[in-house]
């Protein structure tokens, strides 16, 4: 597979960056790469656990073929590298010479033990900033819990918020909570990158990826502060106000988010949608006759929603969601589809603006589609994606070419499971 260019006009071009990271925080250094900065895979001799994780290119269960491994090591470099025995820590000090970041996601004390921890590597080279990746940080007394992205998402209280309310709490079908702290890393990485260009000094990034998480569910705070309600999960309804109103609704061929607001706020999209309906010959009198500016949802018979709601609900199920989307765009209605994942895929917006980036796999003979730049930048562009790298893809350029290696000596590392 191709390497990343050398040379580049983007954001991070000249940096480098040792990846250590498993599946907690592989895409931060996705996100680093695609802003230009070299990130090096740092691989146990034999691969990273993480390309065991499915699913994988036409049900090939094999490490080279992990698309999720694939999507989060796309644009990085790969070198295999033991770095429990000494020979293995001398050579990674090596590198942390002539690299700008570390990003790990092992547990607390693990590098350290190695003499690799941050207050070794710093003193070798001072500019270094190394991000650790952990459940629950560096300290307290969780530091040691082992955790699953499904846990992080539970302790977070993300999870209590999300479901019906007459059940148990869900999680989100697609892993949140690993691509959240890795995300956050990523920033906090950018904070600290610029201190250090102001300050020439490094310094060490503590990432819990369950603190990353406890913040998405902020917008719970001010309901207590104003009225004193806790919010629960609410399924398709919004479960706040007194009266809880519908916001998912069934069609023909899926769902889509809309709700009956009050007052002036909701009057000109209820209006609407009443009108739109009652051309259709699917509105009744009681929502004909409801003077939307005035209407107060908060004290609104029950019984009368419920009608209301029938009523929307019925004209819904007459329609296609690009019936009702086109439909709600004509007329000024605050109405949207909920998207699958086909959907996204197909999406002529995502489409006009170039998400999709066909990227090249010469091994297998096709390209597969990634997505695209998280930022359109004028002056210092993302970099277009290349595919993740075979194990140990770039020993002998890292090895020989940089550190001056010879070819004997990597063979005899090789042999000795160092590399």
């Amino acid at each position: 597979m191709s390497s990343v260019p050398e040379k580049h006009e983007s954001a991070l071009g000249p940096f480098r960056a040792l990846d250590l990271t498993d599946e907690k925080g592989l895409f931060c250094g996705r996100i680093l790469a695609s802003l230009g900065t070299e990130v090096i895979k740092v691989e146990p001799p034999g691969g990273d656990q993480a390309r065991n994780v499915p699913p994988f290119y036409r049900d090939n269960p094999h490490p080279e073929m992990s698309l999720f491994y694939f999507a989060y090591n796309a644009g990085k470099k790969s070198i295999t590298l033991n770095i429990e025995t000494a020979d293995g820590q001398s050579i990674f000090k090596r590198l942390v010479e002539t690299s700008d970041f570390i990003i790990e996601s092992f547990k607390p004390g693990y590098l350290k033990r190695f003499g690799l921890g941050y207050p070794q590597l710093s003193r070798i080279n001072s500019r270094i900033i190394m991000t650790s990746i952990t459940p629950f940080g560096q300290t307290g007394p969780y530091r040691n819990y082992k955790s699953s992205d499904l846990m992080c998402t539970a302790m977070s209280g993300f999870m209590y918020l999300t479901g019906d309310p007459d059940r148990a709490p869900l999680r989100i079908s697609v892993p949140q909570a690993y691509l959240l702290g890795s995300a956050e890393a990523a920033a906090a990485t950018m904070i600290a990158h610029y201190h250090r260009e102001r300050t020439g000094q490094g310094q060490h990034v503590d990432v819990a990826i369950r603190d990353a998480l406890i913040k998405t569910t902020i917008n719970a705070v001010p309901w207590w502060e104003h009225d004193q309600k806790i919010m629960k999960r609410g399924g398709p309804y919004w479960g706040l106000r007194d009266s809880p109103a519908r916001v998912l609704w069934p069609c023909k061929d899926g769902w889509v988010s809309f709700a009956l607001h009050g007052s002036k706020f909701g009057a000109r999209t209820n209006r609407q949608l009443v009108e739109w309906a009652d051309e259709e010959g699917m509105a009744d009198e009681l929502l004909k006759s409801i003077d939307w500016v005035n209407l107060d949802m908060e004290r609104t018979d029950r019984a009368m929603l419920g009608q209301m709601e029938a009523t929307v609900a019925r004209f819904f199920m007459a329609h296609t969601k690009k019936e009702i989307t086109e439909g709600g765009l004509a007329r000024g209605i605050m109405v949207s589809p909920v998207q699958t994942i086909e959907d996204i895929w197909k999406c002529p917006q995502l489409r006009a603006r170039n998400y999709w980036e066909e990227v090249e796999h010469p091994d297998l003979g096709t390209t597969i589609p990634y997505p695209g730049p998280f930022i359109k930048a004028s002056g210092t562009p993302c970099l277009k994606p290349t595919g993740a790298p075979h194990i140990g893809e770039h020993n002998e350029e890292i090895y020989l070419n940089r550190l001056g290696m010879s070819r004997e000596e990597l063979a005899i590392l090789k042999g000795a499971n160092i590399i």
